[in-house]
């Protein structure tokens, strides 16, 4: 009967026992899947994270050049890739129309520039005829001026100033009469004598070396004769590439000498005219420049 007890105490520890080994086997495998599940978890959330935080920047950094570049002011001499500001010229009966408006058709605020709210350059195709004209406004982003102009191909730049808009001068193609529906060419030659007279006012322009990317100053030696004040300077600057493509407008360095300064960035001949006004007339000199 001993034995019996001892035998039946022995099966019951060792059936406890592998009871005891069998849960220890289930529960650290339980464990060690749980460590795995929860170190995977961790990894993919550090990654998704990672990867939220890059896109952020990313979109940060695009979003801030897109700012910087819309907010920059305008240039003359530095190209745009885009303008936020469309602008129509036509020519009706001796009237100038001018339409102005954004990418939505709404009428842009222009603001001020040198005492006009929009200076309009015509220029004929042969880059003979200039013209420089002041349209007024008449609501709705139009504006008008009578003027008569001859029988021509033209090329109109809308120069302004839209508050808060990029905005890139460019030509407009302009016909004038029925023969005249196709821009032809134009033969400039660089001048080799640099000095003009117009109205018996005498003008002479002399430049520091024209070269590309490099500061370039045009000074007018006016002989003595202190011109009058026009559109708030001594005088203006416009010049245009022998395509009539490349549009830049300069103003005097100050407020008591006819010197200008402007930079090209691609060689080639350009035309250049000097506007000064004299006994209350103003006049275009025109100069033919090569920049090498």
């Amino acid at each position: 009967m001993k034995q019996k007890n001892i035998l039946t105490w022995a099966i019951s520890a060792i059936i406890y026992l592998g009871l005891v080994i069998g849960g220890y086997t289930v529960y650290a495998s339980l464990d060690s899947n749980d460590d795995h599940t929860d170190t995977h978890a961790a990894t993919t959330n550090g990654n998704e994270e990672k990867e939220s935080i890059n896109e952020q920047a990313h979109n940060d950094n695009h979003t801030s050049q897109r700012s910087d570049g819309k907010d920059s002011g305008h240039s003359d001499h530095v190209a745009q890739s885009e303008s936020d500001v469309v602008t129509n010229v036509k020519y009706e009966e001796g009237l100038i129309i001018i339409d102005v408006k954004d990418k939505e058709q709404n009428s842009p605020e222009l603001e001020i520039s040198h005492e006009k709210i929009m200076h309009l350059i015509i220029v004929s195709a042969d880059l003979e005829d200039y013209y420089h004209l002041h349209p007024e406004e008449k609501g709705k982003g139009v504006y008008t001026l009578k003027f008569d102009l001859p029988e021509n191909s033209y090329k109109a730049f809308v120069d302004i100033k839209p508050k808060n808009l990029a905005y890139q001068v460019s030509p407009i193609e302009l016909h004038v009469g029925k023969g005249h529906s196709e821009h032809k060419g134009n033969s400039l030659k660089v001048d080799t004598n640099l000095t003009k007279t117009i109205n018996e006012k005498t003008v002479e322009l002399t430049t520091t070396e024209l070269a590309i990317n490099k500061d370039v100053s045009l000074s007018f030696d006016t002989k003595g004769i202190t011109p009058e004040p026009y559109l708030g300077a001594l005088g203006h600057v416009v010049i245009l590439d022998d395509k009539g493509e490349k549009f830049v407008h300069v103003h005097p360095t100050s407020e008591e000498k006819t010197l200008f300064e402007t930079k090209f960035d691609k060689p080639g001949i350009y035309k250049v005219w000097g506007e000064f006004k004299f006994d209350g007339k103003v006049g275009s000199y025109p100069f033919v420049i090569e920049v090498k």
